[in-house]
């Protein structure tokens, strides 16, 4: 075991020794052929110390493989020596250190709530540990001397900085004399479910390494490993976990962001690719009668971003490739109308032109839109919605027969019993949130149709590299003359009664108000507001005797269809509401939108929840009531949302402080899981690999060259089932 260490440390190769056959023989009888192999790709509960339970423990972290295993990397490095640098820490600050306890203090709050403070020193300077609801357990575990690690972002309380709920771990040796992590300088720190300590994480990973080490697989070719002096990815992976240099790592992850990219953006390369040389698409002919006599009859001027984006996709549509576009634009920015032009310009080509919402409420206002700008032209329109309803086989027979020209629908349209006599145009509004799968039955409709994709949410252009490779984008970046940027406030809760008076002014004008908290009901786990209180405090005591309704997610979609239709009917003057109302149905008359606890949401949240508002031409209001303590991220997000209307530059702050994952949910966008890659901090490796990606399909698309079979072999067995979802 000391020779292993020695070994460990100074990173020869290989770092591990096999077990002895036998014992793997031993320890897998019973098991399939694949299993006894011991193999590095096997299900992770064959790895010693796992078993059934902890494999499901696992699981829920996204390992499931031995080899996945080795791939779920540290988050961060704990160095076991004290830290003496607590004097420097300021409030707002994110801090990650060793220190001493020095005591500790269980206590009651005045609402009966138990609090643990716990005071940690590096010798010289003090702070404060906190916790509210905690284990009991956590009582007799800290003890005064004990070495401790903590990770947190530091508030201010009462003149004193603190640590509210921060990640910790105990810094003791091991009790066995064998323990590999016993005496290492540097601990490396996972990200853990329920029920996984680090120490036990620790063990599996040493473990893993130890048995099969050996079978880690090269899946880059020599020729970019030279090119960019990349570390064997068996070295590089046993430096994640193992090194005593932590300043060193972001070098060797970078080897880890490129092989993800560059295998993301292969997978794009080849479906642009097959897309321009084998899908033939429908050639328009821009024929200059429907869609002028739109912009003859139009009761405002286009924008010139409108003009533009209509000139792109016009453009792409008169070639006899099939267009997949992605139109981006703020709420409010005339996406609708764009749409409309390049569905008029397929039905004067003799083709029919689809728009596909995600919920009934967005189709009906689509539908009511459409037919409203088309009023005195003669073209027959429907909506088509889900499950059963009088006349809805009538409307499926005259698609099928071509008597109906324009569908507005929702899902209902991507059913196996309707068919378009002609189908040229088709477009998805808010496309993140259908599946990928979903949107590549519209490309595989009829004779190939041209695709529209819309968002309302801003994508950062490196989001829309690895979501939407292989698409054009366009972008609506200007909003009619007559609308007016939302003013945006933020509020302390200390003058919530204040906030109330000014939307009071509002509904005296005849307006009306949105009122947005996180919660449905109220919870023991954390002490935020929730809508049933709210919307009971509301309508009994700030504003009794106005109309108020209650919407949240719980409700059945009817029930809430039902109360949505009533406020944008000016019946209810208030809607007291959890996020469901992000993205809604259009209401001019809303002129305030108040959002409770506006710390705790994402950007991208907050700006679609502000663009619910000022819809119409008069001043609208979103005031965002921040409620204490409140973390340094969630003051930047504050004073991001507070600064700019720009939905772009809020996309981008919003992606660096969340995530990709968290910025759209997985399933709903096809966004790949980078387990690596961080789309914000790592674009430009995200340049190089799609540059060198895009290279080589180019020379070799099917990959059959003999110095690209290494590529090809690990392309088509990690990536081939996601590459059938997109190909169409």
């Amino acid at each position: 075991m000391q020779y292993l260490n020695k070994i460990l440390i100074v990173y020869t190769t290989p770092v591990f020794r096999v077990k002895k056959k036998h014992n793997i023989r031993k320890r897998t009888m019973g098991k399939t052929t694949d299993q006894r192999r011991g193999d590095i790709t096997m299900p992770v509960k064959y790895l010693k110390g796992v078993g059934e339970v902890r494999s499901r423990w696992l699981a829920r972290l996204g390992i499931n493989s031995i080899l996945e295993l080795m791939e779920f990397f540290p988050h961060t490095y704990i160095q076991r020596q004290i830290n003496p640098s607590l004097h420097e820490v300021q409030a707002g600050d994110r801090i990650a250190l060793t220190a001493m306890i020095c005591w500790k203090e269980a206590r009651q709050t005045a609402k009966n709530i138990n609090q643990l403070n716990l005071g940690i020193s590096d010798g010289k300077s003090l702070i404060i540990c906190t916790w509210f609801h905690y284990p009991k357990q956590y009582e007799e575990l800290f003890e005064q001397g004990k070495t401790i690690w903590v990770s947190g972002n530091v508030s201010e309380f009462n003149g004193q900085l603190q640590l509210l709920h921060p990640q910790f771990e105990l810094i003791t040796d091991s009790d066995l004399e064998d323990d590999f992590w016993k005496k290492r300088s540097v601990l490396p720190v996972y990200h853990l479910a329920v029920l996984l300590t680090q120490n036990l994480m620790r063990k599996l990973i040493y473990s893993a390494f130890e048995q099969y080490a050996l079978q880690i697989r090269e899946n880059l070719p020599q020729e970019l490993i030279d090119k960019y002096s990349f570390p064997t990815r068996r070295e590089a992976l046993q430096k994640m976990h193992f090194t005593t240099h932590p300043e060193q790592v972001e070098g060797i992850r970078f080897r880890f962001v490129y092989e993800e990219f560059f295998y993301t953006q292969l997978m794009w390369a080849r479906h642009k690719h097959y897309h321009q040389e084998n899908v033939s698409g429908i050639a328009h002919e821009h024929r200059k009668v429907l869609t002028r006599e739109l912009y003859k009859k139009l009761p405002y001027k286009l924008t010139n971003a409108q003009i533009r984006v209509i000139r792109e996709i016009f453009a792409d549509m008169q070639s006899d490739r099939q267009m997949s576009r992605l139109l981006q634009g703020d709420v409010g920015s005339g996406k609708t109308i764009v749409t409309l032009f390049a569905m008029l310009l397929s039905i004067e080509n003799g083709f029919q032109a689809v728009l596909m919402a995600p919920t009934e409420i967005l189709a009906d206002q689509h539908y009511a839109n459409i037919t409203k700008l088309l009023e005195g032209m003669q073209i027959s329109t429907c909506l088509l919605k889900g499950g059963s309803y009088k006349g809805k086989s009538q409307v499926k027979q005259a698609i099928a027969q071509g008597e109906i020209q324009i569908i507005v629908g929702t899902h209902a349209i991507l059913q196996s019993d309707i068919e378009f006599a002609s189908l040229g145009f088709a477009a998805v509004d808010e496309q993140h949130r259908f599946g990928v799968e979903q949107r590549a039955q519209l490309a595989r409709k009829d004779k190939h149709p041209d695709l529209l994709y819309l968002s309302a949410t801003p994508i950062p252009r490196s989001l829309s590299m690895t979501v939407y490779g292989d698409l054009e984008v366009s972008i609506l970046d200007e909003l009619p003359p007559n609308r007016k940027p939302v003013t945006t406030l933020v509020r302390s809760s200390a003058k919530i009664d204040l906030v109330y008076n000014e939307a009071r002014r509002e509904l005296q004008k005849g307006r009306q108000i949105y009122i947005v908290c996180p919660l449905i009901e109220e919870s023991d786990k954390v002490d935020l507001i929730d809508a049933e209180r709210l919307f009971k405090h509301i309508s009994e005591k700030v504003f009794k005797g106005t109309s108020c309704a209650l919407l949240h997610g719980r409700m059945k979609a009817r029930e809430k269809d039902g109360i949505m239709l009533r406020f944008k009917a000016g019946e209810v003057k208030i809607l007291v509401s959890t996020t469901v109302i992000e993205v809604g149905v259009d209401v001019p008359n809303a002129s305030v939108m108040i959002v409770e606890h506006a710390e705790r949401f994402g950007l991208a949240q907050l700006h679609q929840l502000r663009g619910r508002v000022g819809r119409g031409t008069e001043q609208a209001y979103c005031y965002l009531i921040e409620h204490f303590p409140i973390s340094a991220i969630g003051r930047e997000r504050l004073s991001t949302i507070a600064g700019t209307t720009d939905g772009f530059a809020i996309a981008e702050k919003d992606l660096e402080l969340r995530g990709p994952g968290e910025y759209f949910g997985y399933e709903q966008s096809g966004l790949p899981r980078f387990r690596f890659a961080n789309l914000l901090k790592d674009q430009d490796v995200l340049r190089l690999a799609r540059m060198d990606a895009f290279d080589l399909v180019s020379s070799d698309p099917d990959l059959q060259k003999e110095e690209n079979l290494l590529i090809r072999q690990f392309f088509f067995q990690a990536y081939g089932h996601k590459e059938e979802l997109i190909l169409y």
